[in-house]
């Protein structure tokens, strides 16, 4: 069908829907002839720019402007190095998703209460001057500290993508920004304060091969980066080439990364990693095993084992001159040293020692089978150990990785290959020239998990309270509430954050934030309670230039995208959006600097083309970007090789913690934990050393455990990256979405794999199908998360007395309560019950 038929066809379609304005008799309707396409099928490059890490290259067939079949990359022979980038299903449905039937067609604005999805369509003068106007408002009343940037990774990579909108906003006198984010906000402050890296520092994936065992904490390359060159691929070709490798993982659900790669999977309850990170520290320490093996590599690498080192540290700090370090030393306390807490000595000694039949009783792992796996690690001698991102998106996140870091530093054989320190696999990346953002004048940042409350407390949130950055001292509030939200491919808006229902009861007043901007390419959850919405672009429909993302593995690359048709509808690029918005607040031209999107990415491609880091791309690139985008796709096989730790612990380069050392113990968490506000509820803690922690709906949480007495953890599924695909009617058959329940807990509740079951809790209810399986624990639940909130339309309540959620959003159920260091999202720290529905 040609693409004028499809929209004339469309058109028709949306006249009929109407009430008023059609006549709907067949003797008056338009008969539109089909008509033969004329011209031939073509070929562009896109790419798949969901945020799962990998940014793959998508081969586009169209003929008149209309899509009619995607496929992947399959030009090259398929030789590890240079091998095909083959997407998986969710880049494969990018037609569907490009014809969406919930796609946004036209500018539009509310009419009815935040929420309730009423709109009616407006002009691209109308939204743009709107924006322009309500930004200028609340600057000249409020200060630009009042309009909040937020969170949202659906479309952050390529040059029209919501960077254009930290331009716009850095041009106007800058915005709220925030730090952190809801993947890996516990893992990066476990690695600063231990490693002074940003949690991405692990040795390759590839260096398995060298490896003689490995230890995942919630490792699931699998399913996590799917792509066919990712992580997952590096995982699989590694072991292929160390076909025995023993490997051991750890993780509540049997995921798609073991099914018969793994030699063990031993389940544990959901926020108990550090748990079993002690006892297994506690066989290392009593055996002997640390005395006779690895107590030299502790003391020359790392502070903190001992009282001793501690000391010896807090004397150099105070003798530094260096005002920081100076009130670091004194904060700082030798009893509280890792010996002691794992040994249950000293200060520690009213809590005993960390055994393995101290663990058994909060991991639900055998004291037999912890012996066993620390006896594994002891007779390794290249453990490549690694603690998922699962384990950090919890109330103790910090706890549970920086605990996992531990072992490799007790194994004390970090810097050879083969060996990882517990980090997130180092990944290496082509570069690509971006849209320059500016910078923003604003230097207070709040955590991207605390915008809800800032909406009405911002204005006296502080570093001491809320770890807010940029602030003259500790107690300077922000001293402003959010005014403004701009959400750009963001479904943090309201999906993807916590406690959905609360989330909204805050947007309903509009006393509180006064505009709220969505730009998407779909009426998501989050867009209906936009006061105003601008359709963007598909990547599909856009010319653009991406690089391979942050974790495509050894292969490098990069994809001039092509569109493949005009726009459908009224859609513009995010850089549209911007430069009209950016023309009505009178930055017009510092914005576009006087060029077109053309001009502005034949500038960036040139800027890649030169860059060093880009030599060896095959094949080579052409002179110009329009040549570039004939042939699409460019690759380059990195050699990445990277060694955790290698240029500390054989090169001698300090490494950028305080102490310039590993620091088991850190003196900055030491610090906080003088001057910030802590213990606002259980488990609120914070530690210069890792301890395991209970915190509130956790295993250990009695308060809750009678009410609700199974924990519900979440994970990624194949079928959405976050909430990314969910509206895609091929993915949701193919990619089931149902709650994971153990038999044994299924007969005890009644319920059989098909039946339909509500989850519940103080904070609400969801309605999904349960799916009953040995691959997850008894008084476990596992759900995928990501799918869309759909409050049931008749609005049915549930035993949580709020209204239904029939899409099964896991965030219906999740609590809004920042971590202790991070102050990060612990989005798989729930308790829940559950019932079958008759």
């Amino acid at each position: 069908m040609e693409r004028r038929s499809f929209l004339k066809m469309s058109a028709a379609m949306g006249c009929a829907a109407t009430v008023a304005g059609c006549n709907s008799s067949s003797k008056d309707a338009v008969k539109v002839p089909v008509s033969t396409p004329v011209s031939e099928e073509t070929v562009t490059w896109s790419s798949c720019l969901v945020n799962c890490g990998s940014n793959c290259p998508i081969k586009v067939f169209s003929r008149d402007g209309m899509i009619t079949r995607v496929e992947t990359d399959h030009e090259v022979e398929d030789i590890y190095g240079l091998h095909q980038v083959r997407a998986c299903a969710r880049g494969r449905s990018l037609r569907q998703r490009t014809y969406a039937f919930d796609r946004l067609k036209t500018p539009m604005k509310r009419v009815g209460k935040r929420g309730e999805g009423k709109f009616v369509p407006i002009t691209w003068e109308e939204a743009t001057t709107t924006v322009a106007n309500k930004l200028t408002s609340v600057i000249a009343e409020h200060g630009n500290k009042a309009i909040f940037r937020s969170y949202g990774s659906g479309a952050y990579y390529g040059f029209a993508s919501n960077s254009c909108f930290n331009r716009l906003f850095n041009l106007v006198g800058g915005f709220l920004d925030k730090f952190g984010n809801y993947s890996w906000a516990q893992q990066t402050e476990a690695a600063k304060h231990t490693f002074g890296s940003g949690s991405t520092s692990g040795s390759a994936t590839i260096t398995l091969e060298s490896s003689d065992f490995l230890l995942g904490f919630a490792y699931n390359p699998s399913e996590i980066r799917q792509s066919g060159s990712g992580e997952g691929y590096d995982y699989l070709e590694a072991l292929q080439r160390n076909n025995g490798l023993k490997v051991t993982m750890i993780d509540p659900r049997y995921t798609d990364s073991m099914i018969g790669k793994e030699s063990t999977w031993l389940p544990i309850r959901p926020g108990t990693d550090a748990a079993l990170a002690e006892a297994m520290a506690y066989l290392m320490i009593s055996s002997g095993w640390v005395d006779a093996n690895s107590i030299n590599f502790i003391n020359q690498y790392a502070v903190g084992y001992d009282a001793a080192s501690i000391t010896a540290q807090k004397e150099i700090f105070e003798a530094s001159g260096d005002a920081t370090k100076i009130e670091y030393a004194a904060a700082m306390n030798p009893s509280e040293n890792y010996y002691d807490y794992i040994m249950g000595l000293g200060i520690y000694s009213d809590r005993g020692p960390r055994t393995p039949a101290w663990a058994e009783k909060i991991t639900g792992i055998s004291e037999a089978k912890i012996n066993t796996l620390a006896d594994d690690l002891m007779a390794s001698s290249r453990p490549y150990i690694i603690a998922g991102a699962g384990v950090n998106r919890h109330a103790n996140g910090e706890q549970n990785v920086r605990a996992i870091y531990m072992l490799g530093v007790l194994a004390g054989k970090l810097g050879q290959v083969g060996a990882s320190n517990g980090e997130l696999p180092n990944m290496s990346s082509m570069f690509r020239g971006g849209i320059p953002t500016g910078t923003n004048p604003i230097k207070e940042r709040i955590s991207f998990f605390s915008w809800t409350e800032a909406i009405h407390h911002g204005e006296t949130m502080t570093a001491r309270t809320h770890g807010i950055t940029g602030t003259e001292t500790l107690d300077t509030p922000l001293g402003t509430n959010i005014k403004v939200i701009f959400s750009a491919s963001d479904s943090t808006l309201l999906n993807q954050h916590s406690d959905i229902n609360k989330t909204a009861e805050i947007y309903s007043d509009e006393n509180g934030v006064e505009l709220i901007v969505s730009c998407d390419c779909w009426m998501t959850p989050g867009s209906k309670f936009a006061d105003i919405i601008l359709p963007d672009t598909s990547w599909l429909e856009s010319n653009d230039l991406v690089n391979d993302s942050y974790a495509s593995g050894a292969l490098g690359y990069i994809t001039a995208m092509k569109a493949a048709g005009e726009p459908i509808w009224d859609c513009k690029s995010m850089y549209q959006i911007a430069a009209l918005i950016a023309e009505k607040m009178g930055v017009g031209n510092e914005f576009t600097e006087g060029k077109t999107e053309d001009q502005w990415l034949e500038e960036l491609y040139q800027q890649t083309k030169a860059s060093s880091a880009n030599a060896g791309v095959t094949p080579a690139f052409p002179d110009t970007y329009k040549e570039a985008q004939e042939i699409g796709f460019f690759r380059k096989n990195m050699e990445n090789r990277n060694v955790a730790l290698e240029s500390y612990v054989n090169g001698s380069k300090p490494l950028p913690t305080p102490s310039g050392k590993i620091e088991i113990y850190s003196a900055e968490l030491a610090w906080r934990a003088a001057n910030w506000e802590q213990n606002k509820v259980k488990g609120d803690t914070i530690t210069a050393i890792p301890q395991y922690t209970v915190t509130w709906e956790g295993y250990e949480d009695e308060d809750t455990k009678t009410d609700y007495p199974l924990q519900l953890a979440g994970y990624h599924t194949k079928g959405r990256t976050h909430s990314s695909y969910h509206n895609v009617a091929w993915l949701r058959e193919a990619v089931e979405d149902a709650v994971w329940m153990n038999a044994i807990d299924a007969q005890n509740y009644g319920v059989s794999s098909g039946d339909t079951v509500e989850i519940y809790n103080e904070r609400g209810s969801i309605e999904v199908t349960a799916r009953v399986t040995p691959r997850v624990i008894p008084g476990v639940l596992m759900l995928g998360q990501g799918a869309w909130f759909k409050p049931d339309p008749n609005s049915r309540t549930g035993s949580s007395g709020k209204v239904v959620d029939i899409g099964g959003a896991i965030n219906s159920l999740t609590r809004y309560m920042p971590s202790p260091v991070a102050k990060g999202n612990p989005q798989h720290t729930n308790r829940v019950q559950i019932r079958k529905v008759i």
